[in-house]
């Protein structure tokens, strides 16, 4: 975080500098408002289209603590999400034959295809807002440093 104290250490920006930013931050929102009706046309909730693309976004089998750090949420508000998912029929839990404890999270058929849909629609808007956010979009899908940390 930065403090007022530390902001005599950046480079001093430009008004084209703060209209970028500008643009980018406008971008994103609508980008995300865009989503969101997205998600509803196809008949769920924007966090359910959250949950669906952090379970097949996943490296493999994800367990409901994975998509809870993708979606930055507290485990037990996951659960209640997967447990409206699971009822809408978009996914499934698989508990391990090893450890009972651990549950595997994975989309059903309907999921799946809800994900694609919902998926190839935004690549094609988010190509577009690429387009029109210039070079400070460039960055974002580069960055290495995950959006909370310090910089």
């Amino acid at each position: 975080i930065i403090s007022r104290h530390d902001m005599g250490e950046h480079q001093v920006l430009t008004d084209e500098d703060y209209g970028q930013l500008l643009a980018c931050r406008d971008g994103l929102r609508a980008f995300f408002a865009w989503g969101d009706r997205q998600a509803r046309q196809v008949g769920i909730t924007a966090p359910q289209h959250q949950l669906l693309l952090a379970i097949r976004g996943h490296d493999g089998s994800p367990t409901v603590g994975d998509v809870a750090d993708h979606l930055r949420l507290r485990h037990h508000s996951v659960v209640g999400l997967v447990d409206r998912a699971e009822l809408a029929g978009l996914v499934e839990r698989d508990a391990s034959d090893a450890d009972r404890r651990v549950v595997r999270l994975r989309l059903t058929a309907d999921g799946d295809a809800t994900l694609a849909a919902l998926a190839a629609a935004h690549l094609e808007g988010l190509g577009r807002l690429s387009g029109s956010s210039g070079r400070l979009w460039s960055g974002i899908a580069q960055a290495s440093l995950p959006l909370d940390a310090p910089p």
